[in-house]
């Protein structure tokens, strides 16, 4: 029986524009893995959550608060691609219980020796009077944006599962002002020079003094403590070109060099706070406030004018005035994060590539991609070619100049062309393609949240002609992965006790990705920091909520600068659902027209199988849109592809659902 739920919570939107699909089909390979592999992640989180955490969500795991947010980071975008509602309840109650936990004059209940890690519900490692910083070493070192943009995105998330809640809202205005100069407690930034004041910042101001503990890890990176995977992450060159070892067994020195620390690189900016700009947009999302654009805008131009002066290359440190290299006899590399941290660019790409996206969200000007388009052209114009033919290209700059030849990673290509998608940035990537000679571009890998973009290779072939298989190939690698995960957890022996005693990270339960890039039509969000990206995003409006309606699949099959293609498939056989699709992650985005086939077969059905072998008929219809919805009605086991035009970013972006009414509106908390 046919049936179309007609739910309590159900939103009538009778002015919007509505088509139904009308082909009755089998529903593709794609679409069945992508509604099992969400039910498999749903009870994955479950499991996890009872396993490894106590029932108000503290996990059992001791380590730097973004690593305790990060087991839940996409539980909430979860959600809002179509999971249950549970999924999102776990990932805020335990974002709240941990917050709780690790807050100023709180220990966590179970690890005591733990320090308390934030002030005013965010980063801001306070040590208590008497005792010394010596978890992680003696680092203070969670408050610099590559970890506070990784566990920011738990954050971020809630943002598009439930935009209406009032503590999140105050809390978005309270975490944005400590990075505008609005909160006298975190005096970060400083409007004047327009830097913000420290790498090393939170809720309690900018870290200006270092310990020896400290130097020795970021300098040295550490000494046989485990943590030299960062390995070198700044050099107080040309000031010392050569530090000698053991500089801190001689008291004198040791002061020496802290005190060069203190003014080299802890005294100034570095481009790698541009993470910023997701805190501050994620407050403009939810409030539609002017002044936090002002200030992104603000902040990304000063840093595209300080690379301007230096010849096009961002320069990865700038004194307190502002000035690049300013207390480096103005050498513009060698800070925190920068140009000479291992991998080179790995830490400082990701804020570069989270302002320009932010930056255009917010202005619907493509001239800020310029911000990371740039740095990738500097990599690319410094290349060499191997013998075998294989592209290679710097990854770090130091005194011999540019050095540490590795072919190019796809996450920051990936993440500029969806931005654009212009033949520009086509060309770029189809550049590093035709100088590939070790990477398989079709092959997905089976990997977990965090990478530098492997499985974008073969979404780009897919999207380029070149990987037909890549929806379904994705989707199996989730599930593979995701399967042993789950199974894994259900037989993990340990009680509480042993899981506590051993202290060690548990699995990632909710794998999004795949998620992400097959229904959404956008790269993964930047793990450390990245608000989402998506081409189209879903609500159900029978049961008032984001996501996917139960029994939905979606795939956008195809990409260009002016339209998107759609795939929507109901997969069950008995209910009708009806899907809302927006333009856009936040409605920045803007439908024209939706053009589609329609089938009909004459009459009514007086015998199956006559039915069954009538000739069909098919029109092509188009339907204005000239919004920022549209609906589609799904009987029983039909697909629709839907060829859609798109005006992009030409909309204020907001959290807002359809039913909102285009703002949020939220009454403010006071106190």
């Amino acid at each position: 029986m046919t049936t179309t739920s007609v739910l309590p919570n159900a939103v009538s939107l009778p002015d919007m524009v509505t088509v139904t699909a009308t082909e009755v089909t089998a529903p593709p390979a794609w679409a069945l893995f992508q509604r099992e592999l969400i039910a498999l992640m749903e009870e994955a989180a479950e499991v996890m959550m009872a396993k490894y955490a106590d029932p108000d969500g503290v996990i059992y795991f001791a380590d730097d608060i973004d690593d305790l947010y990060e087991r839940v980071y996409n539980w909430s975008l979860f959600y809002a691609l179509g999971a249950d509602r549970r999924v999102h309840d776990l990932a805020l109650r335990s974002w709240n219980a941990m917050t709780r936990a690790c807050g100023s004059g709180r220990r966590n209940p179970y690890f005591p020796w733990q320090l308390p890690q934030t002030h005013n519900e965010y980063y801001g490692l306070t040590v208590p009077p008497g005792e010394r910083p010596t978890y992680r070493g003696g680092q203070r070192w969670i408050s610099d944006w590559h970890h506070q943009g990784e566990g920011n995105m738990a954050f971020y998330h809630v943002g598009l599962a439930e935009p209406t809640s009032a503590e999140n809202v105050d809390r978005a205005r309270r975490f944005a002002a400590m990075f505008m100069g609005d909160d006298p407690e975190a005096p970060n930034y400083d409007p004047r020079y327009k830097i913000i004041r420290s790498p090393i910042h939170g809720s309690t101001g900018p870290f200006l003094h270092a310990n020896a503990e400290e130097v020795i890890a970021w300098l040295e990176g550490g000494k046989g403590d485990g943590y030299r995977y960062y390995g070198v992450r700044a050099t107080l060159h040309p000031v010392v070109k050569d530090l000698e070892q053991d500089w801190e067994q001689t008291p004198a020195r040791r002061d020496e060099i802290i005190k060069l620390f203190d003014d080299i690189v802890l005294n100034g900016d570095i481009p790698n706070t541009l993470g910023a700009t997701a805190l501050v947009t994620n407050a403009y999302l939810y409030t539609g406030d002017e002044r936090y654009k002002r200030w992104v805008l603000e902040y990304v131009d000063v840093w595209l004018d300080r690379m301007r002066r230096n010849g096009g290359i961002m320069p990865d440190n700038v004194g307190p005035t502002g000035q690049i290299g300013e207390q480096r006899g103005g050498q513009w590399w060698g800070g925190l994060y920068g140009w000479y941290h291992f991998g080179g660019f790995n830490v400082m790409f990701h804020s570069l590539t989270v302002a320009a996206e932010c930056a255009l969200l917010l202005s619907g000007d493509y001239g800020y991609l310029e911000l990371l388009r740039s740095q990738l052209e500097v990599l690319l114009r410094n290349a060499r070619t191997r013998d075998d033919g294989q592209l290679l290209v710097p990854h770090k700059h130091g005194p011999q100049g540019w050095e540490d030849f590795h072919p190019l990673r796809m996450q920051e290509l990936a993440h500029l062309y969806h931005a654009s998608l212009s033949s520009e940035d086509h060309a770029l990537i189809a550049q590093v393609r035709a100088g590939e000679r070790e990477r398989d571009w079709n092959e997905v890998p089976s990997e977990g949240e965090k990478n530098a973009g492997n499985t974008e290779f073969a979404r780009f072939q897919y999207y380029d002609g070149r990987n037909p298989g890549w929806p379904e190939d994705i989707l199996r690698a989730e599930y593979q992965l995701a399967v042993e995960t789950l199974e894994a957890m259900r037989r993990d022996e340990r009680d509480a006790a042993a899981i506590i005693a051993d202290n060690r990270s548990p699995p990632h339960a909710v794998l999004t990705k795949g998620l992400t890039q097959v229904a959404l039509g956008a790269p993964e969000s930047v793990y450390n920091g990245g608000l989402l990206r998506a081409t189209v995003r879903y609500f159900d409006p029978d049961r008032a909520r984001p996501g996917l309606p139960p029994d939905v699949s979606a795939l956008v099959d195809a990409l260009a600068p002016d339209r998107v293609g759609i795939q929507l498939v109901n997969t069950g056989t008995t209910a009708t659902r009806t899907v809302i699709v927006q333009a856009g992650a936040f409605c920045e985005h803007q439908f024209t027209a939706v053009r589609y086939r329609e089938e009909s077969r004459a009459g009514p059905v007086r015998d199956p199988r006559a039915w069954m072998r009538e000739a069909r008929t098919y029109a092509d219809r188009t339907v204005p849109v000239d919004g920022t919805y549209f609906a589609v009605r799904l009987p029983p086991a039909t697909r629709i592809r839907l060829d859609v035009g798109l005006r992009r970013f030409v909309n204020r972006p907001t959290y807002a659902f359809p039913w909102h009414g285009g703002r949020v509106t939220v009454p403010r908390q006071e106190g």
